[in-house]
């Protein structure tokens, strides 16, 4: 094979394994109407197949990208690849709702491999290619961006045309494909450090993840009332495990988390702050609108899959344009004009109180993709400005973290104020919710100035 067809399917691999996250993640935002049928749950329950989701995720990612520096890039694609398509062969056939928020967590965790590992090969890749490294991770990124945008569509049309097994079994011919691609074109992985299985555990921080993870679970467990007569006891357990992670990720290095970059940075700290609360705001929306669709409206799966497509449809096409926003306003202009459009989308959410009609709901998720693609671009720009070179891959992989906690928050207020059911009356108080983290998000927007050293 010849070069250039060669670094094509290589980068068509990285691609499809690295679409695997977002997919996932956007596809099941139609299906929970459904799991809470077939298992029997409330809200708040199934909002852990999300958090699952999430959480595994959140502490995925930075632990894959060093697995992938020691024990090399394409052997841990490879391996994530595989982890999914064998979870996701047997989850269907989970006989509780437990066992599927495990599944959740190991296909999360899989995936997250895919992300890290593809941006080292792309290194080689480009290098083999003779091309900018920019080229590739661009496609790259414009494949994660497609799959969140199609999610909710293929989510729903799987869901109602065979069940929320269909999300899983999906799967597994993409990540078979996506394996056996890079096994074949992707770059050979050069020589690298093992180590003992000791120095592997201390040098991720696997404690730190796990007090990081920990911490946060028993938080959403507490807020969640999961268990009314421990509430308390698992509230100030989370506390106290989430004050010896800040004690030990001070203290150990590399960290987890490098709250030292933040405690020097106000920039970049106001930059993870409001875009993490950004984030809480927008899936609200994500995961609360299409419950309500489904549960209030009685609309099918299918159809609350192709009402929520202008949602991602708008902030693709609204990326570009702040992206040329950006020159010539500059960052902040751009990052408060989306965080004040967020602000006055979020306030006309409050008409699906009244009417849940199809123009209607067309119209407001096309309006909220808008904010969703200029704030996000814009975030992320503020981030890689408030940041010094040498700093940027751990700032990135911290802010990836934020729209993960954005997400877990959401989840789990939602969880909060519709226990029983997501319907208009309830859906009034998440507006709400979402006006006051709106307000928030701009407070902290008009804090934040670019670094000028």
């Amino acid at each position: 094979m010849s070069n250039e067809p060669r670094t094509g399917l290589a980068v068509a691999g990285l691609s499809l394994g690295t679409a695997l996250n977002p997919l996932n993640s956007s596809m099941i935002a139609v299906a929970l109407v459904v799991l809470r049928a077939d298992f029997g749950l409330d809200v708040a329950t199934v909002t852990w197949v999300i958090t699952s989701f999430y959480l595994s995720s959140a502490a995925g990612q930075p632990l894959m990208g060093r697995l992938a520096d020691r024990f090399g890039p394409r052997r841990m694609f490879m391996l994530g690849m595989g982890l999914v398509a064998v979870t996701c062969a047997l989850a269907p056939f989970s006989p509780n709702f437990s066992l599927l928020c495990v599944a959740r967590a190991v296909m999360a965790l899989g995936t997250a491999a895919a992300y890290p590992s593809a941006v080292v090969m792309i290194g080689a890749i480009a290098q083999r290619a003779k091309l900018e490294s920019s080229r590739p991770l661009g496609r790259i990124q414009m494949a994660n961006t497609s799959a969140a945008a199609v999610g909710p569509v293929v989510g729903g049309l799987l869901v109602g045309l065979v069940g929320w097994e269909a999300l899983f079994l999906v799967n597994v011919p993409l990540a078979l494909a996506a394996l056996l691609i890079v096994r074949q074109v992707a770059p050979a992985d050069e020589a690298r450090e093992r180590g003992s299985l000791g120095e592997l555990v201390r040098d991720s921080d696997i404690p730190g993840i796990l007090g990081f993870v920990g911490s946060l679970l028993l938080v959403m467990m507490a807020l969640l009332n999961v268990a009314p007569g421990y509430r308390w006891w698992m509230l100030g357990a989370g506390t106290l495990i989430a004050a010896l992670f800040v004690w030990r990720e001070l203290r150990f290095s590399p960290p987890f988390l490098d709250l030292r970059l933040l405690g020097r940075n106000r920039p970049l700290m106001l930059v993870y702050l409001g875009f993490a609360v950004f984030s809480s705001v927008y899936y609200f929306v994500f995961f609360g609108l299409p419950q309500l669709l489904q549960e209030a409206a009685g609309y099918d799966p299918g159809l609350v899959g192709l009402l929520m497509l202008p949602l991602a449809t708008m902030s693709v096409l609204a990326t570009p344009w702040a992206v040329r926003a950006m020159y010539r306003f500059g960052v902040r202009r751009v990052l408060i004009a989306g965080v004040v459009l967020l602000t006055a989308v979020a306030g006309l959410m409050w008409l699906l109180t009244g009417s849940l009609s199809i123009p209607l709901v067309l119209a407001l998720t096309a309006l909220m993709g808008i904010p969703y693609g200029v704030v996000s671009i814009a975030s992320n720009q503020g981030m890689f400005v408030s940041t010094r070179a040498q700093e940027r891959g751990v700032a990135a992989g911290i802010f990836q973290t934020c729209r993960y906690v954005g997400a877990i928050t959401a989840t789990v207020m939602i969880g909060v104020f519709a226990g029983g059911g997501v319907d208009q009356g309830n859906w009034g108080l998440m507006v709400v919710a979402m006006l006051v983290l709106s307000m928030v998000a701009f407070l902290v927007t008009l804090l934040w100035r670019e670094r000028t050293d």
